[in-house]
């Protein structure tokens, strides 16, 4: 549908090219007020997606915390009883032979005979977990700092300063290789822990000398401490990892609703120019009161570049 202006108002129209501009103001500010509205929207819309993304973030952290809680207690547990066991009976080192001769010709000496079968001896006899072959995460400086401010419980100005020299694909990689040796080390301590339970149940039947299932005991206790330990920190150190996610989140969400802020109160701005051209051409003053519009559709349209390079 074509618009028409009046007659009687197309002769009150400035006819030189500024005033021609001028006259156009309404539709100009119009136009602006409307984009910077879809733009604080836009604005609100991430900084929410940004909230609830570190709000599952944070789930996911804590799992982890209660995982870490969790076997660090197993993991006391285990060595407060191995102290009973030396407080109060003779203990003495597991032997090969003396393992290998009392298992032959069972199943678990069967096992015994396999890769996990030797590593489950090295484990009891030495003390010692299976090695986990996975590439070693390189050291980031950023990240690095930042999980030591983290841990340290740096003031929230430090520690922010701190995570926004984090890159995310950098943080996220991080996480991706903790998560990695997470299963890697399960993937060790599986087949070890089912020739150790085997080897349990055998020297479990009747006939089977004391001080050997006395001394089995005690090693696997001092097997399942460190395999708590071990598990416990890449647990802690993924919760942390988690735990600089969320703050990252949030201050990306912080960022989001300041921008929204401002590009809102731009688009006040262009509204009230609108408002003011519209006067204008109500009252028939319009050089002065447009030129007011046109200033604040200017000063609209400056805040809102400002606020989407620099905010």
């Amino acid at each position: 549908m074509k618009i028409e202006l009046p007659e009687g108002l197309k002769a009150d129209l400035p006819q030189s090219p500024f005033g021609k501009i001028l006259s156009a103001t309404p539709v100009v500010m119009t136009v602006v007020a409307t984009a910077l509205a879809g733009l604080a929207s836009s604005e609100m819309t991430s900084a929410q997606y940004d909230r609830s993304l570190a709000a599952q973030l944070q789930s996911k952290a804590g799992d982890q915390w209660n995982f870490f809680q969790g076997k660090k207690l197993r993991g006391a547990l285990q060595h407060n009883t191995l102290d009973a066991i030396f407080s109060t009976s003779e203990v003495h080192p597991l032997e090969r032979t003396t393992l290998g001769s009392t298992l032959a010709n069972t199943p678990a000496g069967t096992a015994l005979e396999s890769p996990a079968g030797q590593q489950a001896l090295a484990v009891l006899i030495e003390g010692e977990l299976p090695r986990v072959s996975t590439t070693p995460a390189p050291v980031v400086p950023t990240v690095h700092a930042a999980l030591g401010a983290l841990e340290a419980t740096r003031p929230d100005a430090e520690l922010t300063a701190l995570i926004a020299l984090v890159d995310d694909n950098v943080l996220e990689s991080a996480l991706r290789n903790a998560q990695a040796q997470v299963l890697a080390l399960d993937a060790v301590i599986k087949p070890v822990a089912q020739v150790i339970d085997a080897i349990e149940k055998q020297l479990g039947h009747p006939g089977t000398a004391v001080t050997l299932r006395r001394d089995f005991t005690a090693a696997r206790l001092r097997y399942n401490a460190l395999r708590y330990d071990a598990e416990s920190r890449l647990n802690q150190a993924i919760a942390s990892l988690y735990e600089l996610q969320v703050r990252k989140e949030n201050l990306s969400a912080d960022r989001h609703h300041r921008r929204s802020q401002k590009f809102f109160y731009g688009m006040l701005a262009a509204q009230m120019g609108v408002i003011i051209s519209t006067l204008a051409m109500a009252a028939r003053k319009r050089n002065l009161l447009w030129s007011l519009a046109a200033g604040a559709g200017a000063a609209a349209i400056s805040f809102a570049v400002y606020v989407y390079l620099y905010v």
